[in-house]
């Protein structure tokens, strides 16, 4: 697939089709809607998904450590 292709697919289909493969292990956090490179605005929306190669305590470890991590190393 060529990088140029992306564009003609929508977030969840991208999502979707990451998810299918049994190759992928994390997460996924996505917004709820599509952005239009709009405004960010004052509020949004995610979804977090991920496959059966995690368990939902798994993703949430997972999770928590992308937080810590953000905590030490960003602005």
């Amino acid at each position: 697939m060529e990088p140029g292709e992306l564009a003609f697919y929508s977030t969840e289909e991208l999502v979707s089709e990451l998810l299918k493969r049994t190759t992928f292990l994390g997460v996924v956090v996505h917004t709820e809607e599509d952005w239009k490179g709009d405004d960010w605005g004052e509020e949004r929306t995610f979804k977090v998904r991920f496959n059966s190669n995690l368990e939902t305590a798994e993703a949430s470890r997972l999770l928590g450590r992308v937080a810590e991590y953000l905590n030490l190393h960003c602005c």
